[in-house]
């Protein structure tokens, strides 16, 4: 498997931590987002998005990281990162939805660059942009996961879920741009307990080959 990937991108530390989860071989190929390795046309071809992660797995090209994390769990259903029944199925869903769909969104880098470019906002300026819309998704997502989670280890029961492979690198951002993570003490311990594990540790940005 080859996944095309950036060291800073958080859907494609997403990935990382879920083949590092299932113990899978894969290579990387990386693609700066920064001098726009990603809109170059050997890449379009793979992705016409032009956006990493995406998975090249013999003849399948996945795109979309929660897409590539699903087809994962389908073809190598050990370490499953969804729970068994229908509706636990769904309250991990809706955990691991809410930060890939409600708060990265406004804060990929796409938009910050619109931010700047087309409304002239100062690095201040967006810096607070990234910590509304993450302060705003974090107060929500920390009354579900204190519901759901068992010991405070992760989101969801007892092992890592969906949940945790899009939480963990939320808050990887949210440290980056210097959120105030007081309020949110049970999140805070998922990430500090997910953070000590081999897969999370393999899958972090800095421990990425084309980190810097």
């Amino acid at each position: 498997m080859i996944l095309h990937d950036f060291w800073r991108s958080s859907a494609a530390y997403r990935v990382r931590i879920a083949l590092h989860l299932k113990s899978l071989t894969f290579t990387q190929a990386s693609h700066s987002l920064l001098q726009g390795e990603h809109r170059t046309t050997e890449f379009l071809s793979i992705n016409p998005q032009g956006l990493v992660p995406a998975l090249q797995s013999g003849r399948d090209v996945v795109t979309q990281s929660l897409a590539i994390i699903e087809y994962l769990d389908e073809t190598h259903p050990e370490q499953p990162l969804l729970p068994a029944s229908p509706a636990d199925r769904a309250t991990v869903r809706a955990m691991a939805l809410s930060v890939a769909c409600d708060i990265h969104p406004l804060n990929n880098l796409r938009v910050l660059n619109y931010l700047r470019s087309e409304f002239g906002a100062s690095d201040e300026a967006v810096t607070r942009w990234i910590r509304q819309w993450i302060g705003l998704g974090f107060e929500a997502l920390e009354v579900q996961v204190k519901r759901e989670s068992a010991g405070g280890r992760y989101c969801f029961g007892d092992r890592a879920t969906l949940a945790d492979v899009c939480l963990i690198p939320q808050m990887y951002n949210a440290r980056r741009f210097g959120c105030d993570l007081t309020p949110y003490p049970v999140i805070v311990g998922i990430d500090a307990h997910c953070r000590s594990l081999t897969p999370f540790v393999k899958a972090a940005p800095e421990a990425q080959p084309d980190a810097p």
